[in-house]
């Protein structure tokens, strides 16, 4: 048969040929933003990305100029389509996360510090949350190596080391005032570029978290308090009513003693440091029996900071010490408007539950969890369970 006897049969297989190829590109790695762009004239470069040379060769011989028009009309039909759809799926798919908030360590200079932290977890669009550690001084390496890969399934996590902490640096001036602390935290969340943050607060890190809520409510998502400081005069007379259990002899010797060098009468915390800092060699086995439940897991703990060459910052905990830590009172309740979470550990006796109950019931917005089987560090001794808790708070108060 003659060449123009197939043209009507080779125009209608070279229409349905286009129109399956353009779906394609939908597919299609070669094309980019500015193709669409740049779509006039595009059934011709559409033919070259495709690696289809004869179809920009042929189409004008086979097609009379309507038919050809109606090519062009349906290429750029499907473009348009294909760049709609691509933009729907660009507000579905995940967000790249940014350079600060990348998975892995990261350094920082801060207020004129160097900071070190490390961000786990890699979802992008998954809640941001801030762990601070306790000590003052402890670093968060602990955390980040024994109980944060159970968050980072479902949470992005920041193991964050304070100023004279873990592997961050101490600052020249010896500023140490809780005050810069916190806007060491609100530099961080700068540096991200997040909106808001989640900040969950162990121990003495709950001083921080708590102040950083009350001065900065509006970026602040959830808190989360894990076997909290929060008010000496409730918390240390339940601490060393449980010290005259266990060394009652130790006891009798700081209590006999209430006066400070100055003349003033030394406070529930000072006596319980007086007791504790009498228990010479001693001290080590009754951290043991009050802050851990399985004395293998300090063990892990320690070994952790040795690997990892971590040195306790006892700079900075000698200086909050000395600026008034054990009268610290947090009194900001009604600051706190976002939604909240106190955990204890049942067998914990440096935060003991009876003096965290009393936290979550002054919080507008705040939720009471004691773990059965955990001593202070409720994220070591039940992570598994820890990280269930916390993730459902988060995900069910966003």
């Amino acid at each position: 048969m003659s060449r123009h006897g197939d043209a009507p049969r080779n125009r209608q297989s070279l229409l349905d040929r286009s129109a399956v190829w353009g779906a394609e590109v939908c597919q299609a790695d070669s094309l980019r933003r500015a193709d669409v762009k740049h779509a006039s004239g595009i059934s011709l470069s559409l033919a070259r990305r495709l690696r289809r040379p004869w179809v920009h060769k042929t189409a004008e011989s086979l097609l009379p100029r309507r038919a050809y028009m109606r090519l062009q009309a349906l290429v750029l039909g499907l473009l348009a389509a294909c760049a709609s759809t691509r933009a729907k799926g660009q507000a579905v798919a995940p967000k790249a996360a940014p350079p600060a908030l990348a998975p892995g360590p990261h350094n920082v200079v801060l207020n004129g510090v160097r900071f070190f932290y490390s961000v786990g977890g890699t979802a992008a669009d998954a809640p941001l949350v801030v762990f601070l550690h306790g000590g003052p001084g402890q670093g968060s390496e602990h955390f980040e190596a024994l109980g944060g890969r159970f968050l980072e399934r479902e949470l992005r996590v920041v193991y964050f080391d304070q100023r004279g902490s873990g592997l961050s640096e101490r600052p020249v001036n010896g500023d140490y005032a809780i005050a810069t602390m916190v806007d060491d935290v609100e530099a961080l969340r700068r540096e991200f570029g997040t909106p808001k943050i989640a900040v969950m607060g162990h121990s003495f890190g709950a001083v921080l978290a708590l102040e950083y809520a009350a001065k900065y409510p509006t970026v602040t998502s959830h808190v989360i308090i894990v076997a909290g400081l929060w008010d000496t005069e409730v918390q240390c007379p339940l601490r060393l009513a449980r010290f005259a259990q266990l060394r009652p002899d130790v006891y009798e010797r700081a209590r006999n003693d209430t006066l400070a060098p100055d003349g003033s009468r030394r406070n529930e915390c000072d006596i319980e440091l007086r007791a504790r800092n009498g228990l010479g060699d001693d001290r080590r086995l009754f951290d043991l029996q009050t802050i851990f439940v399985d004395s293998a897991l300090a063990r892990r703990l320690d070994s952790v900071n040795t690997a990892r060459h971590v040195v306790y910052g006892w700079e900075v905990n000698r200086a909050v010490m000395a600026a008034g830590l054990d009268r610290y009172r947090f009194t900001r309740f009604e600051a706190l408007t976002m939604p909240a979470l106190v955990i204890a550990g049942k067998h914990d006796g440096a935060s003991i539950p009876a003096g965290l109950r009393p936290l979550s019931e002054k919080l507008p917005h705040a939720r009471y969890v004691e773990f059965e089987n955990s001593g202070h560090f409720v994220y070591l001794d039940e992570p598994d369970r820890f990280a269930r808790v916390v993730t459902a708070f988060i995900k069910s108060t966003r």
